[in-house]
């Protein structure tokens, strides 16, 4: 046992008072002659000996009154260690309240998010008013990042909301202990108080210091079921106008429950265009597909939607994407005639804007105004082009070489290593054929239905042998019988270079007026037009990038939410002819616009982050196994229990608090005594 205020205990000395007063106070029999001896008999009855006996149990109950009375005074209490007990100095405290998605559940107390707030609240009352506290949440707001007053902390306490950012635990405890060493030298104490979800708790990345003493506050939810919406994608890379469109949803149940015929909504510019169910066991997933017919061109924004409670921020889903008029397509040429399989291929096609160009008339600075470019048979390559190709290639391009019948080996080898893509070695004159085509590959995975056993592939008189570098990502699409590649695709930077074997001439192969030409060229320019990403998701901070844009002069960019209510300036890079642009401005789901000069130049949908839409959690034990099983150190857990918060956060600083029990010691002992002096007679 130690005490809080050890002087208070020379009020022993206290003690002497009633002794003194008893031995003063003692009465010696006096003799009494009675002429009547029947009173000798009663008199015998309350002897000496019982008068003294009386008096030494009310000087004993007397010094312990007085005794427990100093005692009290002195604030005794049982330290739980001797290394865990908070001295008399001011206390530092950082309390984090876990604000994100998964404290909506409910509780037992209600939604877990009050409940903890409560706790933050009965922890601040467990110290001084003259100590200081530090809220912290997923938010990492600079309004937090600071020691305030009791009165204060209580104030932006009740402010706090649920938020769309999620922390793992090691950020919480690295930001909680930066904050501590930022400050001046005290008790540094940490809470955390949270639902502990699998997904956050990184405990083996959490450094411990020392210093400081973590305490983990678990708030578990009584209904942990949630059906959300995980993920999208369509069928077909490419969205065109009057196209029917595949949209894939994946839908996860992460819960002990069965479901069955769950209606999700596809909404497309703010108007129903599909409706599915689907049947979804315990703990599985499944792909619900939702076709539709792509009926305007422009930017289109979706959202998906189901309804499932009590977590609903992962219910609803959105997406944007663009359905171009046309696709612009240059081809260079030797001439102006240009090629007349790709002038029927592409120039009679509304889907394409073709442009042939000789190389005497180009202008490399307009090649941002085209999605792919084709290298129509070229001998040789100037520095010029091959400098043009490369940036276009690098911004997102696609490029299609098809080489000449002459070609200067050298010179292609410069140009086509320069874009880290194989290159032609010598020509092979060998008859063979196209064997086989990459069915797996983007070009070619939907063209077929089913491949048949004895397909007519092209046949190939003589072609380029092409050599793969080692390092490349190089793509085989068609390959011939005698091993050698017909067709490949390597990415270069943001975009696609594609290579071909033979040139478009009858003489090398029967390719351009084989059935698969058409297909493969039309996938191969499609594939070009890839558009903006579908979603991007709130917290990730990835760059939104704009490309085949420029921004000339002092225009800015806005990000402009549908409803018109939210709107802000974001941070860019203008990189040639791509744009990268911030979004760690946005926290709120839902679809966007990036206007310039009042112009819509693109859509973008920002989705929150499913990390926390599994409600699987840590309860206390399976904390303490964690904590025992990284070796964290000066770490403690507080369960729920029937004491208040505030009293075991008292213990656990002081020990076991002595006084009360004391006080209580004082009143038995005096009424002992009372009642003594009132019925011994």
């Amino acid at each position: 046992m130690q005490f809080v205020n050890p002087l208070f205990l020379f009020g022993l000395f206290a003690i002497a008072i009633p002794i003194i007063i008893h031995l003063f106070n003692f009465r010696k029999f006096q003799k009494v002659y009675f002429t009547n001896v029947e009173f000798i008999e009663e008199l015998k009855q309350q002897t000496q000996k019982q008068s003294q006996l009386k008096h030494l149990i009310i000087l004993l109950l007397r010094i312990l009154a007085i005794t427990a009375l100093v005692l009290a005074f002195a604030q005794p209490y049982i330290p739980v260690t001797e290394d865990e007990v908070i001295h008399d100095s001011q206390a530092q405290v950082s309390i984090f309240v876990d604000n994100s998605f998964s404290m909506e559940a409910a509780s037992q107390d209600g939604i877990l998010l009050d409940k903890a707030i409560q706790d933050a609240r009965d922890i601040s009352f467990a110290y001084k008013s003259s100590d200081l506290f530090q809220l912290l949440t997923n938010d990492f707001e600079g309004k937090h990042q600071r020691y305030v007053s009791r009165d204060e902390f209580l104030e932006i306490l009740d402010e706090v909301e649920i938020s769309s950012v999620t922390r793992l635990l090691s950020e919480v405890y690295n930001r909680q202990a930066d904050l501590f060493l930022e400050s001046k030298p005290g008790n540094y104490t940490s809470y955390i108080i949270s639902d502990f979800q699998n997904s956050i708790s990184d405990f083996e990345n959490i450094e411990a210091d020392s210093s400081i003493r973590l305490f983990l506050i678990p708030v578990e939810a009584t209904d942990k079921n949630n059906l959300y919406i995980d993920s999208i994608w369509f069928s077909s890379p490419v969205q065109r106008m009057n196209q029917l469109v595949k949209l894939n949803v994946r839908i996860k149940n992460a819960s002990e429950n069965d479901f069955e015929k769950i209606p999700v909504k596809l909404m497309m510019n703010d108007q129903q265009r599909a409706i599915a169910s689907f049947d979804l066991n315990a703990g599985e997933e499944v792909v619900v597909e939702m076709p539709y017919t792509n009926n305007k061109t422009g930017i289109q924004f979706g959202k998906l939607e189901i309804t499932d409670f009590p977590i609903t921020y992962d219910d609803a889903f959105y997406f944007t994407y663009e359905v171009k008029n046309e696709i612009p397509i240059l081809s260079i040429s030797k001439n102006e005639d240009g090629d007349e399989y790709l002038n029927s291929l592409f120039g009679k096609d509304s889907a394409f804007a073709f442009y042939q160009l000789p190389e005497n008339r180009l202008d490399y600075s307009s090649f941002n105004n085209f999605n792919m470019i084709i290298l129509d048979k070229p001998d040789n390559i100037s520095s010029g082009l091959s400098q043009g190709l490369s940036r276009f290639a690098n911004n997102g391009g696609s490029v299609l070489v098809i080489p000449g019948t002459n070609i200067d080996f050298d010179n292609y080898m410069e140009f086509l290593l320069n874009l880290n893509s194989p290159y032609y070695t010598s020509v092979d004159t060998f008859q063979t054929k196209v064997s086989d085509i990459n069915l797996q590959s983007q070009v070619f995975e939907d063209v077929f239905e089913s491949m048949p056993e004895n397909i007519d592939l092209p046949k190939v008189q003589k072609h380029y042998i092409i050599k793969r570098q080692t390092n490349s990502m190089f793509e085989t699409l068609l390959q011939m019988q005698n091993g050698n590649i017909f067709l490949g695709a390597v990415p270069v930077g943001l975009g696609m270079v594609y290579i071909l074997a033979s040139p478009l001439d009858t003489e090398w192969s029967n390719f351009p007026k084989h059935a698969i030409f058409v297909p493969a060229l039309y996938k191969i320019a499609l594939l070009s037009n890839p558009g903006n990403k579908l979603f991007y998701t709130i917290g990730n901070n990835q760059n939104i990038v704009i490309r085949n844009t420029a921004l000339n002069g002092d225009k800015v960019f806005k990000i402009v939410s549908m409803d018109q209510q939210f709107e802000v300036i974001p941070e860019f890079q203008n990189l040639n002819s791509q744009i990268n642009i911030s979004n760690n401005r946005i926290s709120k789901a839902g679809n966007y616009t990036i206007d310039v000069a009042d112009r819509q130049l693109a859509g973008v949908a920002f989705n929150y982050n499913r990390i926390e839409s599994n409600l699987d959690n840590l309860d206390s034990q399976a904390l303490e196994k964690r904590i025992k099983d990284t070796g964290l150190q000066n770490t403690s857990i507080i369960s729920s229990t029937e004491r208040s918060l505030s009293t075991v956060i008292t213990q656990l600083n002081k020990g076991y608090q002595l006084w009360k029990t004391f006080i209580i010691l004082v009143l038995v002992f005096l009424l002992g005594e009372v009642i003594l002096l009132r019925f011994w007679k």
